[in-house]
């Protein structure tokens, strides 16, 4: 196990990367934040925290679990109305339509899923564009200034032979000039980078293929080995740079790996199937990826380089802290994530719970680090404010949708903004002089 002094390190890294991005804190450009790591620093703690929020605009975009984005004063929303998937441009501010998008997919979502026929990948907005992935696996190319459609996948040829996933909630990412999506069935799909400005493809890696003996030859008694295809998971991809090399970190169904981002090579792969699916995105930090899932716990495991290759070896593990959906926060060496209702604190050097605590909040809670804050958004749609530290210390609790919130919460100074089943809110904090 590192020391302490080894494990600040990469942490004291990170902060420099974090300061030194291009995009202004308040914006949340893609799935959970600038760095797809649930971080936003700017939030205003109150002196006073109010009986009640304030909800300063509430419309109704459409159906869908898709959590929102926000770049420039604008917000970015992708959902279905009617027969169509939208993506809306709103002011942020007042919640007023800038322009709003629409195509046709000709898909509808039957079976347990049908209550959720909207997408649920998350724009990702750079280079004045806004990619989006449908519910029927239809990739997106937008202006971000106008919501001209610049480019689309949506044909097996599009993606280069693979057959795309219907009901993906893969957010995609954008990476030197690509964006990269996880394509496919269940078995034999694809990790593919388009060129962002062109939709030109840059590269296509298969999904990691499994070698396993079904029968054995009757003549020389050897084994007959098939090697079969994974498919792409739920999950969403994070980078990670180890040894100077930058890597996709993303899960398909049945593995967790890491990718060359430069061409999709294959660097190393680890065996990890939660039940009902991976859901969660990975944590990284240095040389460190923290994962979880429902019924196997959380887990860290060390990269090391060796050549152009790399190794893994297993840090830590524990069986309890496994959330079906919810991706852990790490902040100041510890890691805060929720599982069936649960918020727990635990720490990220060893897996060992610091506090655990039955917050009621169902299975789909989502954390999000707001600097001297962290809240947590459940799925019926309670919303707690907490400090970090060594014990829970509830803040606040509001309630900002009655219908259910599957969809990532974004907070900007004293601005929240959540979507639900099929509307979009402004929620604000009014400070309160702290002598009241």
């Amino acid at each position: 196990m590192k020391n302490i002094k080894q494990w600040i390190a990469p942490l004291a890294a990170s902060a420099v990367l974090l300061s030194g991005a291009a995009l202004p804190a308040q914006d949340w450009p893609q799935w959970r934040g600038v760095n797809r790591d649930g971080k936003t620093g700017d939030f205003a703690v109150p002196p006073v925290w109010p009986t009640n929020l304030t909800q300063k605009w509430k419309i109704n975009v459409g159906k869908g679990d898709a959590s929102p984005a926000l770049v420039g004063g604008n917000l970015y929303v992708f959902a279905r109305q009617g027969d169509d998937e939208a993506l809306y441009c709103l002011d942020a501010a007042t919640g007023n339509t800038k322009w709003k998008s629409a195509y046709q997919p000709n898909y509808v979502v039957t079976g347990p899923a049908a209550n959720h026929p909207g997408p649920r990948s998350s724009p990702v907005v750079a280079g004045g564009k806004v990619c989006t992935l449908g519910i029927c696996g239809i990739f997106s190319c937008f202006d971000a200034s106008t919501g001209a459609i610049l480019w689309q996948k949506k044909s097996n040829n599009d993606y280069l032979g693979v057959q795309y996933k219907t009901e993906s909630a893969m957010s995609p990412l954008v990476e030197d000039g690509r964006c990269i999506v996880q394509v496919g069935p269940a078995t034999n799909g694809a990790i593919i980078a388009f060129d962002l400005a062109t939709g030109a493809p840059k590269w296509k890696t298969i999904l990691l293929q499994q070698s396993y003996c079904n029968s054995f030859d009757l003549t020389t008694g050897e084994p007959a080995w098939k090697m079969e295809g994974d498919g792409p998971a739920n999950s969403s991809p994070v980078i990670m740079t180890v040894g100077g090399k930058k890597q996709l970190v993303i899960f398909s169904v049945k593995w967790l790996a890491g990718f060359d981002v430069s061409d999709g090579r294959l660097l190393w792969q680890v065996p990890f199937e939660a039940t009902q699916g991976n859901n969660a995105t990975p944590v990284t930090t240095g040389t460190t990826v923290i994962y979880a899932g429902q019924g196997k716990g959380m887990l860290a495991l060390n990269l090391q380089q060796k050549g152009s290759n790399y190794t893994t070896a297993p840090l830590w593990s524990d069986p309890q802290f496994g959330g079906r959906y919810t991706s852990p926060v790490l902040k100041d060496g510890v890691l805060y994530g929720s599982y069936s209702g649960h918020l727990f604190c635990a720490n990220a050097q060893t897996g060992a719970a610091v506090w655990d605590q039955d917050a009621k909040l169902g299975d789909t809670a989502v954390i999000v680090d707001a600097g001297p804050v962290l809240f947590a958004l459940g799925g019926r749609g309670q919303l707690v404010a907490y400090k970090p530290g060594n014990q829970y210390t509830p803040l606040a609790q509001y309630t900002v949708a009655t219908t259910e919130t599957w969809a990532h919460p974004v907070i900007a100074g004293s601005r929240i903004y959540v979507k639900d089943n099929e509307t979009i809110a402004l929620w604000t904090v009014e400070q309160l002089p702290s002598s009241l």
